[in-house]
């Protein structure tokens, strides 16, 4: 168990410590769907009309724009045992105009880290992760993801939690102190979010120390995949490292 336990924790830029909106987080999403071993190149097309269709949104081309040049600049932090690592995603981002066309260039440090982060998913994953509209839902998810298998999650110390999910900085200053807050404008809604548009189904439960919260855990387990998913994002095992071939054919199973 302890072996399986620390496979599942190893899951770097899920973990790591970064802040994008809801917009950024799909568009994220959503170029990790398209990554692909058997690609030479480091650029991707994103089609901002298959973007639209699957998560049921409009987008601006100035938000757009304004979304792209902010994830340019923000960084996410890496911690392993070895050392402590600053990445940034983009190499350039291209927008072909009148096409709805978005080419992205990966930064080389980064595409391992957004291949070890879609292994922890299923094509159906990435696709439900889309469909989330809280920006802590998204972030969340995957954290779940990880330990699906298991039923539930790590213990995570809520500062570090919160750090996380960016609602704290590194000069203490967070943005949610109330726990109430934190439960009704965070994890609440993650957890509605998540259990209607997912495979998951997830509860969390707080952990006190004294009188003051300590430490979040959620309880992770299957359920029946309600949204139907567009089969153009369907996978296989050599798009998806890591996961077995089983687990997808018993998912396009359930879509037939």
């Amino acid at each position: 168990m302890s072996k399986e336990l620390e496979i599942r924790q190893h899951n770097a830029l899920t973990n790591a410590r970064y802040e994008y909106t809801e917009l950024q987080l799909d568009l994220f999403f959503f170029l990790v769907s398209k990554l692909r071993k058997d690609q030479k190149s480091d650029t991707y097309e994103l089609n901002i009309k298959e973007l639209s269709a699957l998560t049921g949104k409009k987008y601006d081309l100035a938000y757009l724009r304004k979304a792209t040049e902010d994830m340019g600049s923000r960084m996410f932090e890496v911690e392993t045992p070895e050392r402590h690592v600053q990445l940034w995603m983009f190499r350039s981002v291209e927008y072909l105009k009148g096409l709805g066309i978005i080419e992205v260039s990966l930064s080389d440090k980064i595409i391992p880290y957004l291949f070890e982060l879609q292994s922890n998913f299923t094509s159906y994953g990435l696709a439900s992760a889309l469909r989330l509209t809280s920006k802590y839902a998204k972030r969340i998810y995957p954290i779940c993801s990880q330990w699906k298998d298991l039923g539930e999650t790590k213990k995570h110390d809520i500062q570090d939690f919160k750090r996380m999910l960016g609602l704290l900085d590194d000069k203490g200053i967070d943005k949610m102190p109330r726990t109430s807050d934190f439960r009704k404008s965070v994890l609440d809604i993650a957890v509605k979010q998540i259990n209607e548009h997912t495979e998951l189904h997830i509860s969390y439960e707080l952990e006190k120390r004294g009188k003051t919260f300590k430490n979040i855990t959620f309880k992770v387990k299957p359920q029946a995949l309600a949204d139907n998913i567009p089969f153009d994002l369907v996978a296989t095992a050599q798009d998806v490292p890591g996961v077995q071939q089983s687990h997808l054919d018993n998912a396009a199973r359930i879509l037939d």
